[in-house]
């Protein structure tokens, strides 16, 4: 229809908030934009990890290579890194990504000389960046032993072992790799909407109610003590496994409940690495898709200027 819009405008509601975990709500749009935000969050917003491990001395039982690995594994603080540039991109240093710009230089120096063992962790990796360090677990385990409190174990050495190195960090995103992924776990799920038939309900028997209110493998529905009522306790931990449509047909009340999935309501459930807070994942995410939908935006004003302006469009774009 002429002049009609399709322009929806969608609404958040956060439910629970913590620094490594958010859990919120998604309303008012499709799951083509929920996937898409979900996709980015894994994948395509940026962190900083290492990238080059120049080993100089390694009498570990590790080899180079294995150690390497494990250093660009471990989680670094992230929050400058939307604002770094990408080491290909860098003026700067001309791509080769080792400039202030582009990077952080990180150094260990670690040699055992006693007769314990000796645990080399992050906590021993000497950044050259105070913004940028390897992501601190200790202040949420809790406990006074000392062996949590070192960081994530990187190798482990005996007398007369010594492992230095240097290490140079940049910026990058989960497709590229996956340890540049900040996100642990994102979910969706549709909102579920059930309607439970009262009429049919209340032509069961309390034992025929709680024999159905017990086929559900989640606590979703539970009878009410004083009057006897099957209610909807938990709508959200249900996980369409259809059970209890099945076992109302079983007992010949098909129709017992209705289940929809609103298609137009969606609960994320989004867990951090650390390298940046859940809360910022989400902020980052948008930011990133923003940017995505604008080179779209622009793509297709450039095929207009094409079809409008023909050749001349083309030549002053030097195509």
């Amino acid at each position: 229809m002429e002049g009609a819009s399709y322009q929806r405008f969608p609404k958040v509601k956060v439910r629970e908030a913590k620094d490594d975990y958010l859990k919120f709500e998604l309303r008012d749009t499709d799951a083509s934009v929920a996937n898409a935000l979900r996709r980015v969050m894994i994948a395509e917003v940026p962190t900083i990890a290492i990238d080059l491990v120049e080993i100089e001395v390694n009498s570990s039982v590790l080899n180079d290579e294995f150690i390497a690995h494990r250093l660009g594994l471990i989680p670094l603080t992230s929050e400058r890194a939307m604002s770094m540039r990408f080491s290909r991109d860098c003026d700067a240093c001309d791509g080769d990504g080792q400039c202030e710009f582009c990077s952080v230089e990180f150094h260990l120096r670690a040699k055992c000389m006693t007769d314990q063992t000796l645990d080399v962790t992050s906590k021993d990796l000497i950044s050259s960046d105070h913004t940028v360090v390897p992501v601190d677990f200790s202040d949420s385990l809790g406990g006074d032993d000392s062996s949590e409190q070192k960081g994530i174990t990187i190798v482990k050495l005996r007398r007369g072992q010594e492992l230095r190195l240097r290490a140079i960090a940049r910026k990058g995103i989960g497709k590229d790799h996956a340890k540049w992924s900040p996100a642990a776990t994102v979910t969706f799920m549709y909102e579920p909407e059930i309607h439970i038939n009262e009429d049919l309900m209340e032509n069961l028997s309390l034992e025929e109610k709680q024999s159905w209110v017990d086929s559900s493998p989640t606590k979703v529905f539970d009878i009410d003590p004083n009057t006897e009522q099957v209610v909807v306790v938990d709508p959200e931990a249900y996980t369409y496994d259809d059970e209890v449509i099945k076992k109302a047909e079983a007992m010949g009340k098909p129709g017992l409940v209705e289940i929809y999935a609103k298609e137009d309501s969606f609960i994320f459930t989004v867990e951090s690495t650390g390298a940046i807070k859940a809360s910022q994942l989400v902020l980052n995410a948008i930011e990133v898709l923003k940017h995505k939908l604008d080179a779209v935006r622009l793509s297709e004003d450039t095929v207009e200027a094409d079809d409008q302006f023909g050749e001349l469009g083309a030549h002053m774009r030097g195509g």
